[in-house]
């Protein structure tokens, strides 16, 4: 395929110590715009990617990596520093087993084990890393919860009620405003924050959602019973987005994402106001799980479209960095970063099957030279 290099519509949102200026859409190629160039022929992993990167297969599901049987459907995930090594971990969007897994790296990229850190749970599609060094899993199914794991194996997991009982996708950490953003997988879906009592300790605080007239206003049941009022419905002034997805924070500004809306959303937390900064106008459809890097990119992973993941630059280009080939029934998910920025995990959740929860995922890693 061609390469496709697209400016996207803006309006101004500060972006790691960069301002996105005003600019008007424009929907013509950009020449040379692209940080990587073009992508090139699949390799035999079925990756395209752009010259001087590679990619490596680490885990596939009902396949044992490291000692552990790798869980199906991977979702959401983040990497931790760990002494010389790291760590990845994985949600699985399965129902009743569900819970999420953990990958440990070598300081070589060997893989050293993988173990579970939750069971028992449902659907866990996405979630967060926190700056405590715990993941947080988060359930999408009506009235789901968010649990708090350790990705290093040494504590047991604990449900977060506090946060909220809904059809949870996504969280981002703000230490800078003490909160956590999340999202919520609904066609009139919100975003929310949570904030706790104490900064580190997410067992009891306040939930509040974001309302049309730029403000926050606390829900009065978090943790509503069946035939209750749901989180999403108990504010009237609530703003609703279609389809919460992806969540990730940067210097004072939280961007999520909505595939109802095919937007990239971003929430400025100085000036409380959220903008579009990307509309679907462009390479990036199918809009799902995102990430970022400390330069100021950031990193799309499409549900769906051509199996794609897009960079969204401070220098408003996006582009493609990779696309799976022959998984059209699948989609990509759980982008994360290896500490060290030279790395790239995500996953093909139903793989070359297109099988919903079967053993079709597929787990990758590409290396190469990223921005960082």
């Amino acid at each position: 395929m061609q390469r496709r290099t697209f400016i996207v519509s803006l309006s101004a949102v500060a972006l790691s110590g960069t301002l996105w200026q005003n600019a008007a859409l424009a929907s013509t190629v950009v020449a040379g715009e692209s940080p990587y160039g073009p992508l090139g022929e699949p390799d035999a992993n079925g990756v395209a990617l752009p010259a001087g990167f590679s990619s490596r297969v680490v885990a596939r599901s009902g396949h044992s990596v490291g000692g552990t049987l790798w869980h199906p459907a991977p979702d959401g995930g983040a990497c931790f520093a760990d002494g010389t090594g790291w760590i990845y971990v994985s949600n699985s969007e399965v129902p009743l087993v569900g819970g999420a897994s953990a990958i440990k790296f070598r300081a070589d990229g060997s893989i050293d084990r993988a173990y579970r850190i939750l069971s028992g749970t449902n659907l866990n599609c996405a979630g967060g890393r926190t700056p405590w060094n715990t993941w947080l899993s988060c359930e999408e199914i009506f009235r789901g919860k968010v649990y708090e794991t350790d990705p290093y194996g040494a504590r047991g997991a604990q449900q977060r009620p506090a946060m909220g009982k809904f059809k949870h996708e996504a969280a981002a950490c703000d230490p800078d405003h003490r909160v956590v953003y999340l999202t919520e997988d609904e066609d009139d879906g919100c975003f929310y924050r949570f904030v706790p009592n104490v900064w580190g300790e997410l067992s009891s605080g306040r939930l509040e959602v974001f309302c049309t007239d730029n403000l926050w206003r606390a829900v009065p049941d978090p943790a509503p019973g069946v035939f209750q009022k749901q989180t999403r419905h108990q504010v009237s002034a609530a703003r609703h987005f279609d389809g919460g997805e992806g969540c990730h924070y940067a210097d004072g500004v939280c961007y999520f994402t909505a595939k109802g809306d095919r937007s990239v959303w971003a929430y400025d937390a100085t000036r409380q106001t959220v903008t579009a900064i990307y509309d679907s106008t462009g390479t990036l459809t199918g809009i799902d799980n995102i990430t970022g890097t400390q330069g100021g990119d950031l990193y799309v992973a499409e549900d769906g479209g051509n199996m794609e993941i897009n960079i969204i630059t401070p220098g408003r280009v996006v582009a493609p960095v990779m696309r799976l080939d022959g998984q059209s029934e699948s989609e990509i998910t759980g982008p994360a970063f290896s500490p060290d920025g030279t790395r790239l995990y995500f996953s093909s959740q139903r793989g070359t099957s297109g099988e919903r929860a079967g053993t079709g995922g597929i787990t990758y890693e590409v290396s190469g030279p990223f921005r960082r």
